[in-house]
């Protein structure tokens, strides 16, 4: 009966053994190995130029439908839409413009992360404007409407 006893304690061990190992080849396939380095956190500077690296380019959309559409099924030439709108994204903030009857109204504007709005001119107007600020940055963007589209023009301020 000693033998017996012997021997189901060295199989439940042998099967505990595999189980672990089991879980540990799992979790090191799932890309978070169970020995490795634990994860910190980010400290103050990596997060900074983190988010530098992430929002140093600025980039403008056009949201506006297409030309319109002649009888023989092309655009029309020359034809522009009587509406347009535009998304302009920069580091400082997002501009939503849009141009109506040829006058252009900024319809949202939010600043990025650490900005603020420092004046703001919406429209209806030939022109709109809003001024993104932050401690080390200042930054423009002006919409004029050509041809019922949205065109903006971003200008850096330098302290």
């Amino acid at each position: 009966m000693n033998s017996r006893l012997l021997l189901a304690a060295a199989g439940w061990l042998l099967a505990a053994a595999l189980a672990t190992a089991t879980g540990v080849a799992v979790l090191g396939l799932l890309g978070r190995p169970l020995t490795g380095a634990a994860e910190r956190p980010m400290t103050a500077e990596e997060v900074r130029l983190a988010l530098a690296r992430d929002t140093t380019r600025d980039t403008v959309r056009d949201t506006a439908g297409p030309a319109p559409v002649g009888s023989s099924g092309g655009r029309t030439p020359g034809a522009a839409p009587a509406t347009g709108r535009r998304l302009v994204s920069t580091s400082a903030g997002t501009v939503i413009a849009r141009c109506d009857g040829g006058l252009v109204r900024l319809q949202s504007w939010t600043p990025a992360q650490g900005f603020e709005v420092d004046d703001v001119d919406p429209g209806p107007d030939d022109r709109a404007r809003v001024k993104f600020e932050s401690d080390e940055d200042r930054l423009e963007v002006e919409v004029r409407c050509s041809g019922g589209v949205p065109v903006p023009r971003i200008t850096r301020h330098d302290d």
